[in-house]
Formats: structure tokens, sequence, C-alpha cells
């Protein structure tokens, strides 16, 4: 049996143990009945992307497991802010979800100069659902085939080097600022909207780029880019043979994407409780499909999860005063 299917099992009996310790079973009273209605998960943006299709893929085994629609609801719009904010403002009776990711929820707090919400203390972290790594990949005419021959490449071409990005203050725009930090070299950044980076890269107009494990792999496979290093802490088990940015001499350089689901604020413990439950137990059965399409499920418990994402706001504050990104 896979290691992480072990990790993930050994996480559902300790959150079924933590369950049947609560006082009367009051816990599992008020949450006895959820849910009875549709419920609505809010993605912040557009359809396809990788947030869109993790929702999709654990909310059909949601509604599956509870006979009840999990329907996934995009409101894209200010670099994830919309959507996020309407969860935050969403009545908190479980039936108005978010699954958010690191831009919206640890990011933009720091890269905006005011928000409606505190994602920190309007939502609720309930599960988290994956990590998926960004990965560095340059165009095919590119002459490195390694992280070291790439550095040493951009080394000899200070300031000549373009690299892509989603937006301003997102991770793949970050992930390029730290590593030229960390190689001393400036590199200009080229902010895109969304997918339209991804055209360039593959066009040429641009030399590299940390994109999202999803959204690059067939092209990967396909020979159209190069991957040269992951940015996760450990291999990704999608790509195995691609190496850490960390373990090729930049030990502690992290810097993916996550994915998870999210409250709002005063949703009942026994709800979030249910809903964790759920998802832990949901994410074996989509393990295979996650892995090939460049995910790595994770699961846990809330608590867990919140600690994560406290680490991560606290990391990308640093990063983004450090880069004087700002979004308007």
């Amino acid at each position: 049996m896979p290691r992480s299917l072990l990790a993930l099992r050994r996480r559902q009996l300790v959150l079924a143990a933590g369950a049947a310790a609560l006082p009367g079973g009051f816990a599992r009273a008020q949450g006895a009945d959820y849910p009875n209605r549709p419920v609505r998960i809010l993605v912040a943006f557009t359809a396809g992307g990788t947030t869109d299709l993790l929702a999709r893929a654990v909310g059909q085994k949601l509604t599956e497991k509870f006979r009840q629609p999990f329907v996934i609801d995009n409101k894209p719009g200010g670099g994830g802010n919309i959507g996020t904010e309407m969860a935050a403002k969403a009545a908190p009776d479980g039936y108005t979800l978010l699954v958010g990711s690191v831009g919206p929820i640890a990011v933009n707090p720091s890269l905006f100069k005011k928000l409606n919400i505190d994602p920190l203390t309007d939502l609720v972290p309930v599960v988290q659902i994956a990590d998926v790594p960004n990965v560095l990949v340059v165009h095919p005419d590119v002459p490195a085939k390694t992280l070291e021959e790439f550095v040493a490449h951009a080394r000899a071409q200070a300031g000549k080097l373009n690299y892509g990005s989603t937006g301003v203050g997102t991770s793949s725009h970050l992930s390029g600022f730290m590593l030229g930090q960390r190689i001393s070299v400036d590199m200009q950044h080229v902010p895109y909207k969304g997918a339209e980076a991804l055209k360039d890269l593959l066009a040429g107009r641009v030399q590299f780029m940390f994109a999202t494990i999803p959204s690059v792999i067939q092209h990967i496979q396909a020979g159209k880019l190069r991957p040269l290093a992951v940015t996760s802490a450990h291999r990704s088990r999608s790509m195995p043979e691609v190496p850490t940015v960390a373990e090729r001499g930049f030990p502690g350089f992290e810097a993916g994407s996550w994915f998870g689901f999210f409250a709002p604020r005063g949703t009942p413990e026994a709800v979030i409780a249910e809903l964790n439950k759920a998802v832990n137990e949901a994410l074996p059965g989509l393990e295979q499909q996650m892995v090939r399409e460049g995910a790595d499920p994770v699961g846990g418990s809330p608590g867990q999860f919140g600690l994560f994402v406290r680490r991560e706001h606290d990391k990308w504050k640093g990063v983004v005063r450090e880069s004087r990104a700002t979004a308007e």
C-alpha cells in the first residue's frame, strides 16, 4: 500500500477517535443530518484551472457519499479575492464552502493594500486537499538540461533572461524572484493574465517559468518544455525523476501551490468535522488520478491545515515585502 494512502488512513483513525471523545456525542448529534440540501463550493478562479479541477474531483466524491449535490460555482476575479470574499461572507451553515489556494489565502493579504476580509480569521480551515509543486520549465532553445546549467546560463546572460508568470504576486512570480535572489542574478519578470504566460513560453517569447505541474505536464511529455527542478520539499510523485531546487544546492527553497477546503467563520464544528472526515475518506480513491495529473494528495485534520496556512502566510509575507510586489 502506498505510504500516502497509509498516512491518510492513519489520519482518519485519529479524526474518528477525536470525534468519539467529544462529550455526550454532542458533535455527532449536531451534524447528524448534514447535509440535507445542495452544497455550493465556491472556486475563485475560472473553470479548467487546477483549483477548479481539484474542487470538481472531490466534490463529485462528496456528492456520491452524502447523496446531495455539491455544486461548483466559479467566481473568478481580483486574483481570487472576489470568490474568497463571497465565501467568507456567506452564511456559516456548511452550505457554502470554498476551495481556496495559496494565492488568495496566504499571499494576497500581503500583496493587496486593502482587502475587505482577512482570510486567516474570516475563514475556517477544513482540510487540505493537495500540494501542487511548481516546476521550473524552460523553452527547448535554452541551453540548459539541469538546474546547475541553467544557473550558469543565467549568470552569463545576466539581465537578459525573461520569465513569465500568471500575474504579479502569484507563486509563479515569487518563485522566479526567489531564484533570482538566491543566485544573485537580475532576471526580467513578465506578468500575464493566467494561461497567456504559458502560450508565450511555448512560443519562446519568454525563456523560462515556474508553473504548476498540472498546467505543463502534457507539454513536458510532448517535449515542448524541459523541466529542470520542482519547488517542493520532496520530489513530486508525478515526476519523480525531476530533482527539487533544494537538493540542487538551494536548501529551504519551497514555493509550491496548495489547495484545500475552507468554510465561513462560525460554521458548526460538527459540520467541519463531518466534511473533514468525508474528504479524508475520498482522497485515497482520487490518489492515482491526482498524481497522474500533477498533484500530491494530503488530507489531515483542520488543526494541521490551519497551522500550515499560518506558516505559509508568514513565509509569503516576507517574500512579498522583499520583492516589493503590489497589486491594485
